[in-house]
């Protein structure tokens, strides 16, 4: 875990873009240089956003924005289909000042739905709106729209000898973002093309604020990956802010309290949460977790295998 100077009023951020086995990284430097060039780039985003003042929110926004359009990850241009060969895209965000969230699920014509889920949050009382009627409100406030084709052609050709067929046949996971910016607010954001060949419908965690998602500025900011049906029942994104708040743990012994209940039910995945001090953990209990964090004092860690 990265320690803050709790003396300094900096801001600090973590993403995440995924867990899995990912052993196709270890037979290909090419396609792993590719993945930490992607997180060095969203983490300097993120940074940059908190360095010039923006909001906690601002920030992961912005960061899961780029990581929606990098192909490299599974989450918007680069989601997985469904059984269908159909995209359902899913994304949250959360306000750890205010506690109000927004969120979208099963969307197939929104080019960022991270965005369209701070929209539901901003302008509506809602939290999660789905399908064509997250769509209908996204277009009706001036979103990106794009037609289901533009998510199409993720799936790599063997007989391409291009950049496309060195992307990983099995993405899975998610992409997220944590931050903590200078007026010691928190938000989280998570963003998701779902599980590759997912029954039609199906929702996971990403777009449900306590499992995949949470942030509350009395805690944390959480932001999960994995498979998501897990991640739902046991509610870990709340169940980590919830050790904090009712134990008084610190976030080092929350995290790891919250993957171990995790690791028991047989869960697979991870997660990267921040508390208001800039502490950070990127805890998960799969054989490689794609993440990044700049801490307070402008420490950088990018990894994708365990240190």
């Amino acid at each position: 875990m990265a320690q803050s100077d709790k003396t300094t009023p900096k801001y600090a951020i973590a993403i995440h873009g995924g867990a899995g086995a990912m052993s196709r990284l270890k037979k290909n430097p090419h396609l792993k240089e590719q993945y930490l060039r992607a997180l060095d780039t969203a983490l300097h985003i993120g940074s940059e956003v908190l360095k010039d003042g923006g909001t906690a929110l601002d920030a992961v926004e912005k960061v899961v924005r780029y990581l929606e359009d990098n192909r490299l990850f599974n989450a918007g241009k680069g989601s997985v289909a469904n059984a269908l060969g159909e995209y359902e895209l899913d994304a949250s965000i959360m306000d750890g000042k205010t506690l109000l969230a927004g969120a979208v699920a099963g969307v197939s014509r929104i080019r960022h739905p991270i965005s369209a889920a701070r929209a539901v949050m901003e302008k509506t009382p809602h939290v999660l709106i789905a399908g064509t009627g997250a769509e209908a409100l996204a277009e009706k406030w001036g979103l990106e729209m794009v037609d289901p084709a533009f998510f199409h052609g993720n799936v790599p050709s063997p007989s391409s000898p291009s950049l496309d067929d060195q992307l990983p046949l099995d993405k899975w996971g998610t992409v997220g973002c944590v931050a903590l910016d200078q007026y010691g607010n928190l938000a989280a954001g998570t963003s998701t093309g779902g599980l590759s060949k997912k029954h039609p419908g199906r929702i996971g965690d990403s777009p449900i604020i306590g499992a995949g998602t949470y942030a509350d500025n009395a805690t944390c900011a959480v932001s999960c990956t994995g498979v998501g049906e897990y991640f739902i029942r046991l509610a870990i994104a709340h169940d980590l802010s919830a050790r904090m708040k009712y134990k008084n743990l610190p976030l080092s012994q929350a995290a790891t309290e919250a993957l171990q209940r995790l690791s028991a039910h047989q869960g697979k995945g991870g997660f990267i949460a921040i508390d208001t001090s800039g502490n950070i953990v990127t805890p998960f209990n799969t054989p490689a977790m794609f993440r990044a964090y700049q801490t307070p004092d402008g420490q950088r860690h990018i990894a994708i295998f365990p240190d």
